[in-house]
């Protein structure tokens, strides 16, 4: 058998290259993209990480934005989904297997492929590039944990490597290892690295070198898992489809306070549709919901409050009338006069793909008509765009809304905002 070959493509600094595919004036500007309500930082080009760290508020530094020419963008979540799937299906038309990991990565499983995978690896940079504009490195390994750290190397080391790095040869491999810190592992976080520390464990090789029972005593089988496939064995089996959401939460910020209820009202129902959208989208149906409402926590002249409720539904559903209904009459139960809301939230719980409840023989189930209803709904928001056809209480523009105020265009998903080329 050959042995095995996986690539990780991964996007660098995903948003903020999304923002300069439409803007090549940008190209040499230091970017960072912000939060909903344009709160803090959550992405930066390469040349703003010096500058700006990750989390930081923005009203506190847009002074440092100014002083060092970096520009901020709003988050554009319609344009980044968009380009992430035209990324995505470059990438399914080069391999044979690719698993999806997040928005911005995918592993790809390259085994038995002809020729030199590292001019693989260029070629699939390359196209990805042509095709979309945005900027990616590879990481190539016989693990998926270990192609995760041939790729961060690919990317600290990009003027060296021009992008792909291949260490299925033990000895590369190994040098790699003795050079990453063991805060770059995957699935090693900072509580992690910190145990990990106290017991004179500091690099990736030296993790890969300990003895995986007293790991697996100490923290977890998974970490066990890990040094295993920083030796070189794969424990980590390639997932080509995501697997159904166990729990589904729509939640948001609103863009100003909220004291009334009907504006609140209008935030739980556009919420529990969007909720609605996801559920039925994996086929699933939900047994039960959450819903809540909090003020502000941070503001010590706003008087604090917050508060959930569990709602039992009569059946499994991915009814959205249905959902809405029981969202609404929850909120009844949590909201209380006289505070400032900040934000609510709706969260399905109770997950099952609809041809796998199992509830009482003599339990109502959901009526086939309530069924083509939705399917319907979803067929024609597809077509025509999300919120063609909502409930009423919906709304698309509601003066609630996030604030967004340096939102570039979405020049892949709405014909109003195409972008223009013209002949000067």
């Amino acid at each position: 058998m050959p042995e095995p070959a996986i690539a990780l493509i991964d996007c660098n600094s995903f948003y903020a290259s999304c923002e300069r595919v439409f803007r090549p004036d940008l190209l040499r500007t230091p970017i960072v993209v912000l939060s909903n309500n344009d709160g803090c930082v959550i992405a930066r080009s390469a040349d703003a990480k010096p500058f700006v760290k990750m989390g930081e508020p923005y009203f506190q530094i847009k002074h440092k934005l100014r002083q060092h020419g970096i520009v901020a963008f709003s988050s554009n979540y319609a344009l980044y989904g968009d380009l992430s799937e035209r990324v995505m299906a470059v990438i399914e038309g080069m391999v044979p297997t690719v698993e999806v990991y997040s928005i911005d990565e995918a592993f790809a499983d390259i085994t038995g492929m002809p020729g030199s995978l590292e001019q693989l690896g260029r070629q699939i940079r390359a196209q990805v590039l042509q095709h979309t504009g945005i900027p990616t490195g590879v990481g190539i390994a016989t693990t998926k944990t270990l192609a995760k750290l041939a790729n961060h190397a690919a990317k600290r080391w990009q003027g060296q490597t021009g992008g792909v790095v291949d260490i299925r040869d033990p000895a590369r491999r190994d040098r790699l290892l003795q050079r990453m810190d063991v805060s770059e592992v995957w699935g090693i976080g900072r509580k992690m690295t910190e145990h990990l520390a106290g017991m004179n464990i500091r690099t990736a090789w030296d993790l890969a070198q300990a003895d995986t029972w007293m790991l697996r005593k100490n923290f977890s089988v998974l970490i066990e898992k890990t040094v295993r496939e920083l030796r070189g064995t794969p424990c980590l089996e390639m997932e080509e489809a995501a697997p159904a959401k166990k729990e589904i939460c729509c939640s948001r910020m609103f863009g100003k306070r909220l004291r009334e209820l009907p504006s609140i009202r209008e935030a739980v129902a556009t919420y529990a549709a969007r909720a609605c959208e996801k559920l039925r989208a994996q086929h699933s149906v939900c047994k039960q919901i959450r819903v809540s409402i909090r003020t502000g926590m941070f503001n010590p002249e706003e008087a604090k409050y917050a508060k959930g409720v569990m709602c039992e539904l009569p059946y499994p559903t991915d009814d959205t009338r249905l959902i809405t209904k029981a969202a609404l009459a929850g909120l009844e139960r949590v909201y209380r006069d006289g505070f400032a809301y900040s934000k609510a939230e709706v969260l399905l719980l109770g997950l099952c793909q609809r041809n796998q409840c199992t509830g009482d023989l003599f339990a109502p189930m959901q009526p086939a008509e309530a069924s083509q209803v939705m399917d319907v709904l979803d067929q024609i928001n597809s077509k025509w765009g999300r919120g063609t056809i909502r409930p009423g209480r919906v709304q698309l523009a509601p003066d609630w809304g996030m604030r967004r105020e340096m939102m570039s265009q979405s020049y892949t998903t709405r014909l109003d905002q195409l972008w223009r080329v013209s002949a000067r």
